[in-house]
């Protein structure tokens, strides 16, 4: 039996969260904790969120580069994708085109609209690996078009792409130090903490997936020195998993929407992460950037709201998974209702977490949200 992406990950999903309990085990043993209950579940939480419209938007991921390799493809010889020279060269073609992907997704303010919600969090640790948006699908498949024109076959390009993403999540870690060789080739803990960091000398840099090679090819490298400060320059400031998948094309659509040169309204999206039309800057100011006024967000929970937070989130996460286990043979409509009571659910956390909603209106809200499900099981 075949495994769908979403089914690897899936069976993946108990290891990242053992790995994330010894790192949160090991960090407190040294007394250098760096998980906060509340981060680390909006991680997650955007994780689930991400692969749960992942799999109904799975023509975007797949289907899209499906049809360019059946229809574009300048070579076809499968039997070379499929031995070992031809896997470790689609997984070197993969990584230097996810490169490319990385560095235009923190120079073009589109891109940067649906990365940003990775390097939200303030907080540097494994869970941060997980924290992934939902709008790549619609944006990033453009950088694996030269994959296709080579004839790399689907399947072999959904396994290097999930490879590559895979080896990502164990760089997430402050508890690894500097690793000597393995710095000078490979993206490393060490080289992925510049990345994440919103330090002057660490703005845009490191954006190699499994290779760091790229980067000191290009001109982006960047070695680990001062003490990494983490988030994004506009914080986010807040739990809800919508808003950060929102939240900056939101802002572009404001700027576009309020400039006066026709002109301007198209730079607001292709031009770099912060740039503002003149006319937009002074009449909706907003505070320069200053790296000693940086605050970490963390509204107050309490030990039962916490503990409530708590059960919710492991409900959910089981509910996750078992979409995802069957959505690929879901019909579409019980797929849209899974994805929209997964997300509900997902809203629901981080509004408690925030404070913006009581606990027994999430009550109220699941009884109502079971009955209506059930009544829509029925009726179809």
């Amino acid at each position: 039996m075949s495994l769908s992406p979403s089914q690897v990950i899936v069976l993946a999903t108990p290891v990242f969260l053992l790995l994330i309990a010894l790192e949160y085990a090991w960090g407190r043993r040294r007394g250098r904790d760096t998980y906060r209950l509340n981060d680390a579940i909006n991680s997650i939480s955007l994780g689930m969120l991400s692969e749960a419209s992942g799999a109904l938007l799975a023509v975007f991921r797949i289907g899209i580069y499906t049809a360019l390799a059946g229809h574009i493809a300048l070579w076809r010889n499968d039997a070379f994708w499929l031995s070992p020279a031809g896997w470790l060269l689609a997984l070197l073609a993969y990584d230097f085109c996810y490169y490319w992907q990385h560095r235009t997704g923190h120079r073009v303010a589109l891109f940067w609209a649906a990365h940003v919600v990775h390097h939200q969090s303030q907080d540097y640790n494994l869970s941060t690996a997980l924290r992934q948006p939902s709008t790549y699908p619609f944006l990033n498949w453009v950088f694996y078009v030269p994959l296709a024109l080579a004839g790399v076959p689907p399947l072999v390009f959904a396994v290097v792409a999930l490879v590559d993403l895979l080896y990502q999540f164990w760089v997430h870690t402050e508890h690894v130090g500097k690793l000597g060789w393995f710095d000078r080739w490979f993206c490393s803990p060490s080289n992925h903490r510049v990345h994440h960091a919103v330090n002057d000398g660490y703005l845009d840099r490191n954006y190699g997936g499994i290779l760091i090679v790229w980067d000191r090819l290009f001109g982006t490298f960047r070695e680990e020195g001062e003490r990494c400060v983490y988030g994004t320059r506009a914080p986010l400031q807040s739990w809800d998993p919508l808003w950060a998948n929102l939240e900056v094309f939101a802002a572009l659509a404001h700027d576009s929407w309020h400039a006066r040169v026709w002109g301007d309204k198209l730079r607001v999206w292709i031009k770099p992460p912060g740039w503002r039309p003149a006319d937009v800057a002074e009449r909706f100011p907003r505070p320069a950037f200053a790296l000693e006024r940086v605050t970490r967000f963390h509204p107050p929970m309490s030990k039962g709201m916490a503990w409530f937070v708590g059960v919710q989130f492991v409900a959910i996460l089981g509910g996750v998974a078992l979409f995802l286990w069957h959505a690929d043979q879901m019909p579409l409509a019980r797929a849209g209702l899974w994805l929209a009571l997964l997300t509900a659910a997902l809203w629901a956390v981080g509004a408690v977490m925030q404070g913006r909603i009581t606990i027994v209106k999430v009550l109220l809200m699941e009884v109502a949200a079971l009955a209506g499900s059930v009544a829509f099981v029925g009726w179809r």
